[in-house]
């Protein structure tokens, strides 16, 4: 059992309120990004003990079993259940989690700091090792919040001479993008100064992915997050051009999800990196909030909820 500390509020729990993705049943609390101390341990347990302070993300369990769990991809299982959806989260003053989902927190981050690492960041990471990108090659974020801003400055990090370029629909995002090392930022439709070896797209929406397509250079690759698109957007699709969009071989690979390696990965690779979270802080009680901030993109950063002391 775990005592939360704190949770990350993220796209997917406004996927979820808004029937994109329905949990396995009701009522469920919400939360996947959660932070917090263990406070009780299952007979069995051996990888986790008292007082441990932990974190668990999106991925809750898996059959362990199939040919994608033996294989490491456990995102890909059948029987994946997914943490705020088809368990119980992190909205709450306590929860459970199955040990082997359950990851140390870095020393280096403060609760709030370490929330939005168990989701933003880490499926920011799969995004960013999916993109194949080398040291050199130009690396392209469309959106610019909770995760975008996690996966500039690790790229930075692991590929310094890369060069970032940010597509963001605010001018404070790309104010934002910029003052974290991004060498370009313009709108969502705007042509940067280079064609991209690889753009990462971590919008709800289709226009961003189309506009993408279209910045790649030959051979380029677009990896769409998470997050998933609407459908109001979906019109756009219809701009689509083989020459403009799909020609030269580009390529596009979608996110599932994250893998517990994933995640435990990232938290070591972010405090190696000292990654700065921009957070901005709520009650529990304030939970709506923040996500309507979220669903009205008033972000910069992520939005965490801050459990009361029982």
């Amino acid at each position: 059992m775990v005592k939360v500390s704190c949770c990350g509020v993220c796209h997917t729990e406004l996927d979820e309120i808004e029937g994109r993705t329905l949990p396995a049943s009701f009522p469920m609390v919400p939360g996947h990004q959660v932070v917090g101390t263990i406070v009780g341990v299952g007979a069995d347990v051996k990888e986790r003990n008292m007082g441990e302070r932990v974190g668990v993300a999106w991925i809750y369990s898996a059959c362990g079993m199939c040919e994608h769990c033996l294989g490491g991809n456990e995102n890909l299982c059948e029987h994946f259940r997914a943490t705020g959806r088809d368990a119980h989260g992190g909205y709450a003053e306590f929860m459970v989690a199955p040990a082997e989902y359950v990851h140390l927190i870095p020393d280096f981050f403060k609760d709030s700091q370490a929330a939005p690492l168990l989701c933003a960041g880490a499926v920011g990471y799969r995004a960013l090792l999916m993109t194949g990108l080398q040291n050199g090659d130009r690396l392209g974020l469309t959106g610019f919040g909770g995760s975008a801003h996690l996966v500039l400055q690790l790229a930075l990090f692991l590929y310094p001479d890369s060069e970032i370029y940010v597509f963001a629909r605010k001018e404070e995002e790309r104010q934002f993008a910029m003052e974290l090392g991004a060498v370009w930022a313009g709108d969502t439709a705007n042509n940067p100064p280079h064609k991209l070896h690889a753009i990462i797209d971590t919008t709800p929406a289709w226009k961003p992915v189309v506009e993408a397509m279209k910045n790649l250079r030959k051979g380029g690759r677009l990896v769409i997050n998470a997050i998933r698109k609407e459908e109001a957007d979906k019109s756009y699709l219809q701009h689509i051009s083989y020459k403009d969009h799909l020609w030269h071989e580009k390529e596009i690979k979608s996110v599932a999800n994250v893998t517990a390696r994933d995640v435990r990965e990232f938290l070591d690779w972010a405090a190696t990196a000292k990654l700065k979270p921009h957070i901005k802080e709520f009650s529990l009680e304030a939970a709506n909030e923040a996500l309507l901030e979220l669903k009205f993109q008033k972000v910069k950063g992520s939005k965490v909820l801050r459990i009361k002391e029982s």
